[in-house]
């Protein structure tokens, strides 16, 4: 049985965020001591580190949800796990996009700006006056 403090350490996540995780049902609530202190049993253990893993890959809590659902009964297809983890995927291959073409424009825009005051910064018009940048970000 473990502590807050001590799964808390032993997974690397904080205190706030394993009480999170309670209270939206990712991990079961745990037995009280005699004095009222939370102890948790070792598989809380193996699911935070699920839980922080999936975390770590940018899932989205709904998608560890069902992750959880699903690694919990092994006989099942692993077809769902394969649609969620392509999803993100896909999701990550957006984002991607979306990081390129702004760093393009913001590279642009620095890139025109030679003034030396503020009055005729083109860094701060750009970021004024959407209709001067070269993509929609």
């Amino acid at each position: 049985m473990f502590s807050i403090g001590q799964l808390s350490s032993k997974v690397g996540v904080k205190v706030p965020t394993i009480r999170y995780y309670e209270n939206i049902g990712l991990i079961d609530p745990p037995h009280r001591s005699e004095g009222n202190q939370r102890r948790y049993e070792p598989e809380v253990l193996d699911r935070l580190t699920f839980i922080r893993h999936a975390r770590d890959l940018g899932l989205s809590i709904d998608a560890i949800k069902d992750l959880l659902i699903l690694n919990a009964n092994p006989d099942m297809p692993c077809d769902e796990a394969h649609l969620i983890a392509n999803q993100h995927l896909k999701d990550i291959a957006r984002k991607i996009t979306q990081l390129q073409q702004l760093s393009l424009e913001l590279t642009r825009i620095t890139q025109n700006c030679d003034s030396d005051t503020v009055g005729h910064c083109k860094v701060l018009e750009a970021l004024g006056d959407h209709s001067t940048c070269k993509s929609d970000h």
